[in-house]
């Protein structure tokens, strides 16, 4: 369970961290039909929080896994 959850955490990271540096949000939106909805998750105040969810998701995952292993 928690060994998902961390991979979760860290593959949703990596995806939320290239779409801040790259232009790989506008392909992905523009492949699917969904361009429309750039003005909306284009943006810095949607981005950072999820990346820094990601981030959060995976560090709480990874110490429930380290406190797992101790007992």
């Amino acid at each position: 369970m928690h060994k998902a959850m961390f991979r979760t955490g860290i593959i949703g990271a990596i995806i939320t961290a290239l779409c801040c540096v790259t232009p790989l949000l506008p392909w992905v939106l523009g492949g699917v039909g969904l361009s429309g909805l750039l003005n909306v998750l284009y943006r810095d105040a949607v981005l950072f929080p999820l990346l820094f969810l990601f981030i959060g998701l995976a560090g709480y995952a990874y110490l429930r896994i380290k406190r797992s292993k101790a007992v």
